[in-house]
């Protein structure tokens, strides 16, 4: 019984070992989404972090301010939504599909 419990204490820190390696990646990952055809751009990491933001000078010239937070808002959530799906995908190939609460 003991050499199974060493067994799965290897396995969960080989297991934390690669979670470590792969957080540190995925902050360097980054997806582009754009909004409105193109009038919002965003740049996003796998930290959910915003690295940059767009607006075309076309959005902006419609001088609609409903239209362009309708817009902004789109492009954010997308951006957040695609890099949480990002990293639950990485995160479920380091765990083989284990859900493990706290880890995306």
């Amino acid at each position: 019984m003991g050499k199974n419990i060493n067994h799965l204490l290897r396995q969960a820190q080989q297991m934390q070992q690669k979670m470590g390696a792969l957080q540190k990646e995925l902050e360097t990952r980054e997806i582009d989404v754009s909004s409105g055809g193109g009038a919002v751009k965003i740049k996003i990491n796998g930290k959910q972090e915003i690295i940059s933001l767009s607006i075309s000078q076309e959005c902006l010239s419609t001088n609609d301010k409903e239209l362009i937070e309708e817009t902004l808002l789109t492009a954010i959530n997308q951006a957040v939504k695609e890099s949480q799906t990002m990293v639950s995908s990485a995160m479920s190939k380091v765990t083989g599909g284990l859900n493990i609460p706290g880890l995306t």
